[in-house]
């Protein structure tokens, strides 16, 4: 078994969810992590980044499908981030496990508002 450190990165995440490590949001989403059949990921860092001059609200969720809200287990909902500011979701002692199939998804209540940095350990 590989034991992988890998990063993933998105960019002015606005009101629309966005997988983390897509370029865009929507139904296309290049450089999108989902985790791989036969492969176990941990995740051992997400933070997220307020990048305007105003307070914005952010949600994150654990999911399947980008197509279907019904199922997403909330990791964080309407969070007041300010200017400026960074808050750490997973970090430290706290870790987050994820199946093949899963994904994280971000959004906010502003548009282009946040950057999201998520570390991870993948075994295959």
């Amino acid at each position: 078994m590989a034991n992988t450190f890998i990063r993933k990165t998105s960019k002015g995440i606005g009101t629309a969810f966005f997988q983390v490590g897509a370029n865009t949001a929507g139904a296309s989403q290049t450089g999108a992590y989902t985790v791989a059949s036969s492969t176990q990921t941990t995740v051992i860092g997400l933070s997220v980044s307020n990048i305007t001059a105003s307070a914005v609200d952010v949600d994150v969720s654990l999911s399947a499908t980008m197509a279907n809200t019904t199922s997403d287990i909330s990791i964080c909902t309407t969070i007041p981030l300010p200017s400026g500011s960074t808050v750490i979701l997973v970090g430290g002692d706290q870790k987050l496990v994820l199946v093949t199939g899963d994904l994280i998804k971000v959004k906010s209540s502003a548009s282009a508002s946040l950057d999201v940095v998520m570390s991870m350990l993948e075994i295959t």
